[in-house]
């Protein structure tokens, strides 16, 4: 698979009927390797090992209802009263991350209402965080820390 600008984590994989799985911590089970499913994973260790986010509040594949459709957040972490503190949405590293991105997680956050919104291709990745005293969000340099949400 494609090199990231992540760091690289200890890949546990698998072959089945052809194709690869690859295993979620998260979700504690093998996913079809896909290259967004590769983002994730990297994505994910990033976040439990070098930014200190508890895997205990972090989820895969998150459902919520918009506007009477089920839709899937990418990852949520979740407060410790397990209220919805961010999101982030994944893309395949060769999807460029437009507009139209950040139209779709501002829709899953219209349910979730967090402070927190990331998007990453596994080559760009971009957070903001939202104000919604003052109905604006601002773009951090970098992500954030657990212990400096």
């Amino acid at each position: 698979m494609l090199s990231l600008n992540l760091p690289p984590f200890e890949v546990k994989m698998q072959k089945r009927d052809g194709k690869n799985w690859i295993f979620d911590s998260l979700r504690k089970k093998f996913i079809a390797l896909t290259p967004e499913e590769w983002v994730r994973q990297h994505f994910v260790h990033f976040l439990t090992d070098y930014k200190g986010y508890p895997k205990g509040l972090l989820a895969n594949e998150v459902q919520l209802n918009l506007n009477n459709t089920k839709k899937r957040c990418d990852t949520v972490l979740f407060n410790k009263d397990l209220s919805a503190r961010m999101i982030i949405e994944y893309k395949a590293p060769h999807i460029e991350i437009t507009q139209a991105v950040f139209d779709q997680i501002t829709r899953y956050n219209m349910v979730l209402k967090v402070e927190y919104l990331i998007v990453s291709n596994g080559i760009r990745h971009y957070c903001c965080r939202i104000d919604y005293n003052n109905m604006q969000y601002t773009f951090l340099p970098d992500i954030p820390a657990y212990g400096e949400l």
